[in-house]
């Protein structure tokens, strides 16, 4: 995960094409990573953990704004069907937990914070 999140970031903050391309395939390869994690430990229920929300899925479920946002801003699918059938379904799963439902950000609005926070990076210092 340690890795795994700026890889997210890099795929709108990379300095060239080739680094935000190269970015996108580090995500696409830990997402694949996680998919396969999740089948492990989940052993065929919703959650990372077993049937309820666990410690695993608190902090992977805090990157699922950012990845919408990524998706949204990129045109791409990062939470694919074909590619990580099991994360799509567990995202599904988390987002729509009683818990979860009502302070999971709207990806709408946190794709305009991340608009503004990468034109304000993109600013010169000020003087």
């Amino acid at each position: 995960m340690m890795q795994w999140f700026p890889s997210l970031s890099g795929t709108a903050r990379g300095p060239t094409e080739e680094a935000k391309k190269a970015a996108l395939e580090q995500v696409v390869e830990g997402l694949a990573l996680l998919d396969d994690a999740f089948v492990k430990c989940s052993k065929g229920k919703a959650f990372f953990g077993g049937d309820r929300i666990g410690y695993l899925d608190i902090a992977l479920g805090c990157f699922l704004g950012w990845v919408r946002v990524t998706e949204k801003m990129s045109h791409l699918k990062l939470l694919d069907e074909s590619k990580t059938p099991h994360l799509v379904k567990w995202a599904d799963s988390f987002c729509a937990d009683a818990f979860v439902k009502d302070v999971m950000p709207e990806t709408d609005k946190l794709a305009e914070f991340a608009k503004a926070l990468m034109a304000k990076f993109k600013a010169p210092p000020p003087s």
